[in-house]
Order: C-alpha cells, then sequence, then structure tokens
C-alpha cells in the first residue's frame, strides 16, 4: 500500500505511541560558497516497535535525517522530539546522556577494537550503559555465543557485524540505528545480519531503522520511507511483510 509523504500515517501503526516526531525539519551545509540542502521541510512520526528502512539515492538525506534521530548532529531549522525529549534545543551533554541510554548505533564499517575479544568488545558498552543486559545474553542473541573469546581478526565481515550489532542492543536501547549495515558484505552475510536485525526488533521490541540503497530490502519493513533531494517522496506501508530468509536481490 503507498500512501503520501506525510508524517501523520495515522493507521501505520495503530495503537503505538510515537518515538519519533519531526515537524519542518532543515539541514543546510555550507561547503565553501555553496549551501547543500540536505533535508528540506521534512515531518515525520515513527512508531515504538516500528521497522523502518530509509530508501533513496546517495545525497538523497537519509544519512543526515538518522543522524539527527540519533542526537548526533543537529537541525539547521526546525524540531525533532524523542518521546518526551526535545532534541533540537538540547545541549550536548543531553545528547550524550540520550544517546548513552536510548540509542544503538550500527554502521557499515564494524568499528571493533582488534585488541580486544568480541565479549570484551561488546562489554565496552555495558560500562557506560544505564541497564546493560550481559555480554554473553547480547552475543547470544545475535548467534555468536561460541565466538565470544575470539578476536575480530578470527571473525568473518558478517560475524563482526553481528558483534557490532550485539554491541549496540546489550544496553537495551529503545532505538536501534542502522547505516547501511549490509553495504560491506555479500548476498548470504547480509541477509544473516538483516535477520539479527529483525530478531532484535520483533523479539525485544526495539524500533529499528536501516538506511539502505537495496530496493529488496524494503519488503521486510513495517513502513519504507522513499527520500529524495532531502524531502521524503513517498510513504509505503507493508500490509505483509518479508522475512530476512525470503528476500533476493
Amino acid at each position: 500500500m503507498e500512501m503520501p509523504s506525510t508524517g501523520d500515517v495515522v493507521d501505520a501503526a495503530p495503537g503505538r505511541a510515537a518515538i519519533f516526531v519531526a515537524s519542518r525539519l532543515c539541514k543546510t551545509y555550507q561547503m565553501g560558497d555553496v549551501q547543500v540542502r540536505a533535508l528540506q521541510d521534512v515531518d515525520l512520526t515513527i512508531y515504538r516497535g516500528e521497522f523502518i528502512v530509509l530508501l533513496g539515492p546517495s545525497g538523497s538525506g537519509k544519512s543526515t535525517l538518522l543522524n539527527i534521530l540519533g542526537g548526533l548532529d543537529r537541525p539547521t531549522s526546525g524540531s525533532a522530539r524523542f518521546a518526551d525529549h526535545e532534541l533540537t534545543g538540547a545541549s550536548d551533554a543531553d545528547l550524550t546522556r540520550y544517546r548513552r541510554e536510548h540509542v544503538g548505533f550500527v554502521f557499515q564499517f564494524y568499528n571493533l577494537i582488534p585488541s580486544l575479544t568480541v565479549r570484551e568488545n561488546v562489554e565496552l558498552v555495558t560500562d557506560i550503559a544505564h541497564k546493560p543486559i550481559a555480554a554473553a545474553e547480547a552475543l547470544r542473541l545475535v548467534g555468536l555465543e561460541e565466538r565470544m573469546d575470539h578476536f575480530p581478526s578470527q571473525l568473518s565481515g558478517g560475524e563482526q557485524q553481528r558483534v557490532a550489532i550485539a554491541r549496540a542492543i546489550v544496553k537495551q536501547p529503545e532505538v536501534l540505528l542502522c547505516d547501511e549495515p549490509t553495504g560491506a558484505l555479500d548476498y548470504q552475510t547480509g541477509k544473516l545480519v538483516l535477520e539479527v536485525i529483525e530478531r532484535v526488533n520483533r523479539e525485544l521490541g526495539t524500533t529499528a531503522i536501516v538506511i539502505t540503497h537495496n530496493a529488496a530490502i524494503a519488503g521486510m519493513a513495517d513502513r519504507v520511507l522513499y527520500l529524495g533531494g532531502g524531502h521524503i517522496t513517498r510513504v509505503q506501508v507493508n500490509d505483509h511483510k518479508i522475512k530476512p530468509s525470503e528476500l533476493s536481490w
């Protein structure tokens, strides 16, 4: 089902509370003498427990939007709110606390510390988390409980990405933000990583937002937000979600 671009898709998640609300969100970068408008008047509502895919070409504003929602960047104008917390006017200390307590990040490159074991890489986050789960439990959720004493160099790319997901979820974040999590992986490995993200969303109730260039991944989302030229150009609601194992590209 396709729906117009709007932040108020009332039927997208009936009975769920909004976790993100953005209004007239704009972001402009100054590149020398040129102004680049990365986001232009974006209105958006995302509900708790949703699986959202942000789809669009490079330069469409996907990463900028994700970074603002994750408290890594600030908009030039407009407002963004997480639950009852206003992000737009928050101090640096408030945004740091917000990221620490509420958000897990997964990027295309894994950023693991090579001199630490898998368990130690995940435990780094538990030291600063408000209510972490055990590192072993996080690794069990991503299917790596038997590799926790290995070093990153002893793992495949897909396994390293799953460690990165375990590191993101060990603090029990309410939101998991993923920027091209399968971009550096082959087809089969990418599907395994998507299965882990879907499992975290389904079993833990974590709101998941995934950036991708790969249109095939859209089938596993509750909603797909298509971005172009800094705008949300189209919203697609999936009445029937596809399992990651059923995806093909």
